[in-house]
């Protein structure tokens, strides 16, 4: 996981942490825990926060299967 590249995308998108843990149904703390790879998305969280993120096919490849 690319934790970087996913939070320049945030920035990019100009979402916070609490929009996209609100909008995958999980704690602030625990979407921190995923992004800063202490934690593993989901599949299910990974295909719903590119769609959130209007993410290209290859940009959801390069952060979640680099």
């Amino acid at each position: 996981m690319n934790g970087n590249l996913l939070k320049g995308k945030l920035r990019e998108k100009g979402k916070t942490y609490n929009d996209c843990a609100e909008y995958l149904s999980i704690s602030v703390a625990s979407f921190s825990d995923k992004i800063n790879a202490k934690v593993e998305f989901k599949i299910k969280e990974a295909v719903e926060l590119s769609k959130y993120l209007n993410l290209t096919n290859e940009e959801y490849l390069s952060i979640f299967f680099n």
